[in-house]
């Protein structure tokens, strides 16, 4: 038992210096995962000649995957942001809703963008079209704007081939498929309450207009020119349509049907990717008019955020490792495993509490997906479990943004708001996503075997 409890002491430091480097010393989420796993390893008395060998085999073996999703989904992204996709897939959506139901079309906008598209970049494209709606209606930013964040943080959140998902599901092997459909119904209504809903009560409450300060281009009054929605629609949607395809096809179809060997190639995440990024290059490239030379340019340009998020999962990958190779894995499993906390609400949690303490919703994702994997082994938890779990920890990452996030201050400047407004805003909007999510998963694990 002694030994125990100093394998859990291990984890626990781990934790804290985690923390430590991340918020006191403002050293870099990537270096702080490998030092931390390095003194994890070292201080559960990981033999030290395993020890680098372990840290490799963490960081390929969750990279392998990773960097390879996270990789094409940006240069698909960056495809649809420069083609004026985003501005086609607003404008559309905005007229076939109607006037009166703008902020649902909002919401449903930011839902679609952020698939392709990393939050911030998907709300810096598409906040000047708040501002335009604003000024037209006479109303407070937030009656438009909070509808398209909760949008935005629904599918970033929560639907793959966003970059936490996809590091939550490699780290814990949860198949896509399961992810794609419990992060679809999670989210929805957590999209709606947090939305169009939250949205109407809190813009008769913070009255802000567009911030003096904000040199941003208009967007687009002639959307002539720009691709058809059903083409920007098609191609958001074919990745999705692929994996699902996949997962829907191995609980239907015999082990070796020749079907499910075709579409568990084209399921998978990596092929579905591949086919829908050259579908993109081709169709929002060199259709309109863009050379070889311009695809590569913007296709090289993409990696350039892509590639902190690589960095830092890979890091994840490793910290993971050293928890099940040094023995500490098993104890915190065994530990949590005995607990009377339902583990869906454990992985929140545990997630949750990093997100408050130190801000990343990546490093907290993370962090609770390697405490999470020895208790999901420990428990046999597999397919739709899985998918729920994935759901479980990227609510808890989400929740309760405030200060130390740097969602919180792009929010808080291109809406012209104090801190008390942002706090009452998107920090709520944040809070009622990952709780909704989390009561939703609770929920559908009651059905789920």
């Amino acid at each position: 038992m002694t030994h125990d409890y100093w394998l859990l002491a291990a984890a626990a430091s781990g934790i804290v210096l985690l923390l430590v480097l991340v918020m006191w010393l403002r050293l870099h989420a990537f270096v702080s995962l490998l030092l931390v796993s390095l003194v994890v390893a070292v201080v559960a008395g990981m033999p030290l000649s395993e020890v680098v060998d372990n840290l490799e085999k963490g960081v390929g073996s969750t990279l392998g995957f990773v960097a390879t999703v996270v990789g094409l989904g940006a240069m698909f992204g960056r495809m649809l942001e420069i083609s004026g996709g985003v501005d086609r897939l607003a404008h559309t959506l905005i007229a076939r809703f109607g006037q009166d139901r703008v902020p649902w079309a909002m919401s449903v906008t930011g839902f679609l963008v952020a698939i392709p598209v990393f939050l911030d970049v998907g709300f810096i494209i598409l906040v000047p079209l708040v501002y335009a709606l604003s000024q037209r209606a006479n109303r407070s930013l937030l009656y438009y704007g909070i509808p398209l964040l909760a949008g935005l943080g629904v599918t970033h959140t929560f639907i793959p081939p966003t970059p936490g998902p996809i590091a939550v599901a490699s780290l814990i092997h949860a198949d896509l498929g399961w992810v794609i459909i419990f992060g679809v119904l999670c989210g929805i209504p957590a999209a709606i309450i947090a939305g169009p809903l939250f949205g109407r009560f809190i813009a008769k409450r913070i009255d802000v207009r567009v911030p003096e300060s904000m040199d941003v281009a208009p967007p687009r009054e002639d959307v002539t020119g720009l691709p058809s929605f059903r083409m920007i629609a098609s191609i958001i949607l074919l990745p999705l349509v692929l994996i699902l395809f996949n997962t829907v096809s191995g609980v239907l179809l015999a082990q070796d049907n020749p079907v499910r060997s075709i579409l568990d190639f084209l399921g998978d995440p990596i092929v579905a990717l591949l086919i829908t990024t050259l579908v993109a290059f081709y169709l929002l490239g060199t259709c309109r008019g863009l050379t070889r030379e311009e695809v590569l340019g913007t296709a090289t340009k993409s990696l350039e955020p892509a590639g902190v998020i690589i960095l830092v999962t890979g890091a994840g990958g490793a910290f993971k490792q050293m928890l099940i190779a040094s023995g500490v894995g098993d104890v915190v499993g065994h530990a949590m495993a005995a607990s009377s906390l339902s583990p869906l609400l454990l992985a929140f949690l545990i997630a949750a509490g990093v997100r408050v303490i130190q801000g990343s919703a990546t490093v907290a994702m993370i962090t609770a997906a390697g405490l999470m994997a020895p208790v999901i082994a420990s428990l046999d938890l597999q397919g739709p479990m899985l998918g729920l779990m994935n759901v479980a920890i990227a609510s808890g990452a989400t929740v309760l943004s405030h200060v130390n996030d740097s969602g919180f201050w792009l929010v808080k400047q291109y809406f012209g708001m104090t801190e008390k407004q942002t706090l009452m805003s998107w920090t709520v909007v944040e809070t009622l996503i990952g709780l909704i999510g989390i009561a939703m998963a609770m929920l559908l694990s009651l059905f789920v075997i």
